[in-house]
């Protein structure tokens, strides 16, 4: 090969990068137009500013196709190895998560559409504070990546503490407004939508980081898979099924798994339930319900069951991880009658729980779990 074709084949290559870069932060800036439009459209009630972004979301979904068939095109046409290869791998690895971040702020800009009255104490400055800082994070960890700059990536991962407290604080903010009643029920939660996925819009920043340090050290630096599995229990209130789900749950004694339960409201402990679990060997008359706005990082649960199909209305939006569950099952509280037919519906609850966990838990944890008698 002459000197003359080699430097036409690295300009070449050289081009080609430049092209996918170039994309890459076409991408990344269509994503922060999206979150600032969604938050504004959010704050200012503006559904023409919603259906905006909703629309324009497609333009992103584009890019992810364009950039995907320029990975494959760059891989077939250089066949690179080392730092290239790693770069190319890591691009294909980045465009899924800035699709996802525009599907983050294109749900955000539902949840104005479904608003139609704000209170006068929205902590506002919270939200425009703590989307100011997603988007610097998003950003940073696209220009870390496509300028190679491991210290960006660091500073724009260290950011990933601060969003998660920004959003317990909303979160908490806007619990006090409904119990106060200045925000009403159907605003709630489309509300607390917004920092939750402002939040998972910073996760994704963070696994572009990841991705910036693999490509520029060749080492892994994915987060490691979750010690436990987080699983919550969700009913019409926090009195019976899911305080009978949660101590079924939790006497299996698997240390690999986690449970919680909770009600749309707390509601009162059901003391035939108390009655009926201690006949089995339970004792649920010391615990204290909860509603599911008192759960801590309840959308980062793995798996949410609901018994009772309301509960569908709290399931994290889409895109998630996180795996919601009907479980149609009659409460045992609501049932009237002789007390054989009331401890019978107690009894058929109980079993129906008892075997759905189990199958539950070994589905989770594999063939290695323990086995009960």
């Amino acid at each position: 090969m002459t000197r003359q074709s080699t430097h036409h084949l690295l300009a070449l290559l050289q081009h080609d990068l430049d092209a996918i870069r170039a994309k890459l932060l076409e991408m990344v800036d269509l994503d922060e137009q999206a979150l600032r439009g969604a938050l504004q459209a959010v704050l200012e009630l503006d559904r023409q500013l919603a259906y905006s972004v909703i629309l324009r979301d497609r333009y992103v979904d584009e890019l992810e196709a364009i950039l995907d068939r320029m990975c494959l095109e760059f891989l077939l046409r250089h066949q690179p190895a080392a730092g290239i290869l790693r770069f190319v791998y890591s691009t294909s690895k980045i465009v899924k998560e800035l699709e996802r971040i525009g599907d983050y702020a294109e749900t955000i800009a539902r949840q104005a559409v479904q608003i139609d009255e704000l209170p006068a104490d929205l902590p506002r400055d919270l939200l425009v504070d703590m989307a100011g800082l997603v988007i610097q994070m998003v950003h940073q960890s696209v220009q870390a990546f496509v300028d190679g700059d491991a210290e960006l990536s660091r500073l724009a991962m260290a950011k990933e503490g601060e969003a998660d407290r920004m959003r317990n604080v909303i979160i908490g903010e806007l619990t006090k407004l409904r119990e106060r009643e200045h925000l009403t029920v159907e605003a709630f939660s489309p509300l607390l939508s917004v920092p939750r996925l402002l939040e998972r819009a910073a996760d994704q920043a963070y696994n572009i980081c990841e991705e910036t340090l693999f490509c520029t050290t060749g080492n892994y630096v994915k987060h490691k898979p979750p010690d436990r599995f987080r699983i919550v229990f969700v009913g019409e209130t926090n009195g019976c099924l899911t305080q009978m789900a949660e101590a079924i749950a939790s006497a299996l004694g698997e240390e690999k798994c986690s449970f919680a339960s909770a009600g749309l409201t707390a509601g009162q402990l059901d003391a035939r339930a108390v009655d009926f679990m201690k006949s089995k060997g339970l004792d649920i008359s010391g615990r204290a319900t909860k509603s599911v706005f008192e759960i801590r990082e309840f959308d980062r649960m793995h798996v949410i069951i609901g018994l009772c199909r309301a509960a569908r209305k709290v399931f994290p939006p889409s895109p998630t991880k996180t795996v919601g569950l009907v479980w149609p099952v009659v409460d045992p509280s609501k049932v009237q009658g002789d007390p054989d037919t009331i401890r019978a519906a107690y009894a058929t609850a109980y079993d129906y729980l008892d075997s759905h966990i189990r199958h539950l838990v070994q589905a989770i944890l594999g063939e290695g779990s323990k086995e009960q008698p």
